[in-house]
């Protein structure tokens, strides 16, 4: 077709539109040509997707297109779709998700839902999640403890293979003992056999992963990344993994260590973790959803024999 379009020309002696006819070619094609998309609209593009799925991280490329769209920006679910998974991202409602372990990997139930975590290093988990530069993402995962909301160890890479997640909880265990329970998502990075491998080196510890669909399945490191960007990297707008690498350092320090925490009674989490006093957590199976003095969505448990 592109060839073809190439025949057309100019000439008088013969109007475009028989020109045309005569090689097959509708008219309307050569005057309604599609501007390729800016490279940097895509950076600003991604970057406000970014900051949205942050704060709604069950917004999956329908509601995600409309915020585009009365942002100002004309832009089609495809391209939204495109966008959204080039961050890895997949809304958390009851459906489809891009978050998916590999075929061959065995997933582990949740083993949550309705545990009251009564005690420093009962619960663990971990996510991974995207830090954006100029020039495209990092990945950065991380190790929380329930409990205090301490956080334990984190790792930053420019991929998404399994050896960065691993290295970080390597770290978490030998810094921080063995938990009773290990929580993480189906991601193939969690399912692999290096990452199980790590954790069934200690018999008394159970894995359990986020059920699909399961928006609170992971609240408390959703809310650590949610502090992390709105709190550091919007901030600062690192420019180089170097900066980068310091600053969440730096964050991550201020976090644990000087931060007070509302739901810790205003109290930091190596406080809590120190006193094993002050903290706790719960997801219920059936929870409502209210706003927090400071944004963030409170678990609100229930009556209910534990599961």
């Amino acid at each position: 077709m592109k060839l073809r379009k190439s025949w057309i020309g100019g000439d008088e002696r013969l109007p475009v539109s028989t020109q045309c006819q005569l090689i097959e070619v509708n008219r309307t094609s050569l005057y309604g040509q599609p501007k390729p998309h800016s490279p940097n609209d895509d950076e600003l593009l991604l970057r406000l997707i970014d900051e949205e799925y942050t704060l709604h991280p069950f917004y999956g490329s329908r509601r995600m297109r409309q915020i585009l769209i009365k942002k100002g920006y004309t832009v089609n679910r495809k391209r939204v779709q495109r966008l959204m998974r080039q961050l890895g991202l997949a809304g958390m409602a009851p459906g489809p998700n891009t978050s998916k372990p590999h075929p061959e990997h065995k997933v582990y139930p949740y083993l949550l839902r309705g545990v009251s975590v009564t005690k420093p290093n009962q619960v663990w988990s971990t996510d991974i999640t995207y830090c954006r530069l100029p020039g495209g993402f990092i990945y950065l995962t991380a190790i929380i403890d329930w409990y205090s909301r301490k956080m334990l160890a984190w790792r930053l890479s420019n991929s998404l293979e399994s050896s960065f997640c691993v290295e970080c909880v390597e770290e978490a265990l030998r810094k921080y003992g063995v938990p009773e329970i290990f929580n993480s998502d189906q991601g193939s990075q969690f399912t692999s056999d290096v990452f199980i491998g790590a954790l069934k080196q200690y018999p008394t510890l159970r894995i359990s992963m986020d059920g699909r669909g399961r928006a609170l399945d992971n609240i408390y490191v959703e809310r650590l990344w949610r502090s992390v960007k709105h709190e550091d990297l919007y901030l600062k707008g690192y420019g180089t993994v170097v900066a980068l690498k310091q600053g969440v350092a730096k964050y991550f320090h201020l976090y644990n260590t000087e931060r007070p925490h509302q739901s810790l009674g205003y109290k930091t989490p190596d406080e809590v973790y120190a006193s094993a006093t002050g903290g706790g957590a719960c997801i219920a199976d059936k929870f409502s959803q209210k706003k927090s003095s400071d944004g963030s969505p409170e678990v609100i448990v229930q009556p209910q024999s534990a599961a």
